[in-house]
């Protein structure tokens, strides 16, 4: 431990006695700095203790006495030694007196003892605490290395460094998820730390920070995980009071591990992913059997069960709505998708299988499963630069009609303004939603192009007489009110109508297919 104003005070070889501030004993002293300036404060960094002889000072004056001492607390000075029978025979009282009421510690010095001895007892406790502090360390990286190959890796890793630096500590992913913490206990409150991480988390890496839990009890130490830019998971260290330096090895040595496991980590996935990129191509060609041989036991699991497809894209954010400033860098929405479905089906002990396609990202995952979920609690809250669509459940041999509904899904949720759809909710709500595409609006232009330049040309208001018409199922007198015009008037729009398009009003697709052209070109009109 270092060395403190109480352990040279029971040194048995520098015979010093306490004069005042006896209660203020257990300080720590960084150095041991002899000065007879009047003012030495601006050459002081705080935590010495001063050793004098007060050949330039005049120590029997109680204010110059009460104004010094305050300087060097004012200074960080954790103590003053005074060398007795050099200048003065004993310590003057009013420097005693002054040390007294600032409550601050005063070490008399007999003649016999050098302030080199003094010097020399600070320098060797701090270097014996450097050493086993160095000691301490080394052997904290052992253990956290022997916990980090063991079978529960980075479990045994938190517990290991919890007991180190006699607090807690906890191993977040890439999405801000708490994976584990040690002690158990500390999972509340490691949980309550989330959006600390996820700010941590959109920094480039290497990053760290200090924060505080709701008790106030703890100083958490956050430490970005990851060997490149990006972070990849984030440690966070709770302690009651600043790290040592033997606890600083110990938080070092867990970092460099957790890197080293979380990049193997993520070759493997990448590796994985490659593979799953394969069996999803088997899939969706009709070779299912081939498939599963590929899959083996990665992902045969999967394969065994009804399953969801997911797909999912980025939408444009607008700046003002809080997308990313220009040239920050960072995971993009699809790779925090990617990483939370992950994530979600890793703690469940789920098989999923994970394929960035482009500007695309496509996820296979069990029916009612966690990874599903984890997707839609994901983007829910997100809430924006996300758009998914789910697929019903289905088949190992149904995968093709799987992906197709949920591309239909995410289609649908792109046009409704919503970041997740599931195929069994597109019929939901109105389907004139629908009707705003480019192909829709096509036709409902050129169905209608011959009556509105017939209207154009002021011969009459066909377009309207016919909604008003279809809209009334054709009852003449009821749609005649609508307009305000005869029934006649009515009846010969309608075989003008009939005349231009060249059909007969009686074919119900005609009507229907006249009815969504209208309804088209009125959701295309509509702001959204």
């Amino acid at each position: 431990m270092q060395p403190t104003l109480a352990s040279l005070a029971q040194h048995s070889a520098l015979k010093l006695s306490v004069l005042a501030g006896e209660d203020r004993l257990d300080v720590p002293v960084r150095w041991a700095h002899v000065s007879e300036l009047a003012d030495p404060v601006p050459y002081m960094d705080g935590g010495e203790l001063l050793l004098i002889t007060a050949m330039k000072l005049d120590a029997e004056d109680p204010e110059a006495m009460r104004r010094y001492v305050g300087r060097l607390v004012g200074a960080g000075v954790v103590g003053l030694g005074f060398a007795a029978g050099v200048n003065y025979e004993r310590v003057p009282e009013a420097l005693v007196q002054a040390a007294r009421e600032a409550d601050f510690p005063l070490l008399e010095v007999p003649r016999r003892t050098p302030f080199i001895a003094i010097t020399k007892a600070v320098s060797a406790a701090i270097a014996a605490d450097q050493y086993r502090s160095v000691t301490a360390g080394f052997e904290a990286q052992r253990e956290l290395t022997r916990a980090a190959i063991s079978a529960e890796g980075s479990t045994e890793l938190l517990t290991r460094l919890a007991a180190h630096v006699d607090g807690w500590a906890a191993l977040y992913d890439v999405s801000g998820a708490l994976v584990a913490a040690a002690p158990t206990w500390a999972a509340r409150r490691a949980g309550r730390l989330t959006a600390d991480v996820e700010r941590l988390r959109d920094r480039p890496a290497p990053a760290s920070a200090v924060v505080s839990t709701a008790e106030g009890d703890d100083r958490v130490e956050l430490q970005s995980i990851g060997s490149g830019r990006r972070t990849r998971a984030v440690l966070a260290v709770g302690t009651g009071a600043p790290l040592g330096t033997a606890e600083r090895y110990a938080v070092n040595s867990a970092v460099a591990l957790l890197t080293l496991t979380t990049e193997r980590s993520r070759a493997l996935q990448e590796a994985e992913q490659r593979l799953g990129a394969a069996v999803l191509r088997m899939l969706m060609s009709g070779e299912a059997d081939h498939a599963r041989a590929v899959a083996g036991t990665l992902y045969g699991g999967l394969l065994d069960v009804p399953l969801r497809v997911v797909v999912a894209e980025t939408v444009p954010v607008a700046a003002s709505q809080g997308a990313e400033p220009a040239g920050q860098e960072g995971p993009t929405p699809l790779e925090l998708l990617a990483d939370a479905v992950e994530s979600g089906a890793a703690r469940a002990g789920e098989a999923v299988l994970v394929v960035p396609d482009g500007a695309r990202l496509i996820v296979l995952a069990a029916d009612g499963g966690a990874a599903v979920a984890a997707c839609a609690e994901h983007v829910r809250a997100v809430g924006e630069g996300l758009a998914v669509g789910i697929s019903a459940p289905a088949g190992i041999a149904a995968v093709v009609v799987a992906f197709k509904q949920a591309d239909q899904a995410l289609s649908v949720a792109r046009r409704r303004g919503t970041v997740l759809v599931e195929h069994e909710n597109v019929a939901a709500g109105s389907v004139l939603p629908l009707l705003a595409d480019d192909a829709v609006r096509a036709f409902a232009d050129g169905i209608l192009r011959p009556l509105r330049e017939h209207d154009a040309s002021g011969r009459g208001d066909l377009v309207a007489s016919l909604q008003a018409w279809l809209n009334r199922h054709g009852q003449w007198d009821a749609a005649a009110a609508d307009l305000g015009v005869h029934r006649h008037t009515l009846r010969y729009r309608m075989r003008r109508v009939e005349e231009i398009l060249g059909r007969s009003l009686d074919d119900p697709d005609l009507r229907m297919e006249l009815w969504l052209a209208l309804k088209a070109t009125r959701a295309t009109s509509t702001p959204s």
